[in-house]
């Protein structure tokens, strides 16, 4: 049985989508079907991650795969051999760099996300534990923006009960609510960077 069978069959025992396996095991969509497809040969870490999320034993997966045969054309693997570690290092310095564009809401609120988005769609030596990643980073700042706009909008709503039904000095300050926010997403951004460099591999964030 191949390895991509046997991920095949115990993710189907298990009654899981591809779409629900690679969110448990922190991987893309793409990963787990190329692997299905024995299109590619993962990483240890990767494969470690599908068994993890399967609750199945590693080796079983290790032995499997110590059978296929491996190949040095590594667009045949489509990348999915062990990277060096200047590569990681790369991976690494790009996130960082994608986790401090976050940083732009200072100047462009609301829509610094694009920032971000546009960094990460034209780096070229994507992997899928970067992407997963950078799409992480991106995801924190959409919720950070969608937030900050229900807070807002909560105040306006509670500002206008209190000025047609009470008192009107208990108005609360939209500047509160802008400096709160602009707070929190800065420590957001610092302890993401610091969460990166302190990690030995790029995908760093655990769901």
């Amino acid at each position: 049985m191949s390895l991509g069978n046997k991920v095949l069959r115990a993710r189907k025992s298990k009654g899981l989508t591809q779409e629900q396996l690679a969110e448990r095991a922190t991987v893309t969509v793409r990963t787990i079907q190329r692997i299905e497809s024995d299109d590619s040969i993962p990483r240890d870490y990767t494969l470690k991650a599908i068994a993890a999320a399967l609750n199945m034993p590693f080796e079983e997966f290790i032995s499997v795969r110590s059978c296929l045969r491996i190949t040095n054309d590594c667009s045949l693997l489509n990348g999915e051999l062990p990277t060096t570690k200047q590569t990681q290092e790369k991976c690494r310095h790009f996130l960082q760099l994608l986790n401090l564009s976050a940083f732009s809401y200072l100047v462009v609120p609301f829509v610094h996300f694009l920032i971000p988005i546009l960094l990460l769609k034209k780096w070229k030596e994507k992997s899928d534990t970067l992407l997963t990643t950078g799409q992480r980073i991106i995801r924190q700042q959409i919720y950070w923006t969608i937030s900050t706009h229900f807070l807002l909008l909560l105040t306006l709503v509670y500002n206008l009960i209190q000025t047609t039904w009470f008192d009107k000095s208990n108005l609360l300050n939209y500047l509160w609510i802008f400096a709160g926010m602009y707070i929190l997403n800065a420590f957001i951004i610092f302890f993401t960077a610091l969460r990166i460099r302190n990690n030995n591999r790029a995908s760093y964030i655990n769901g």
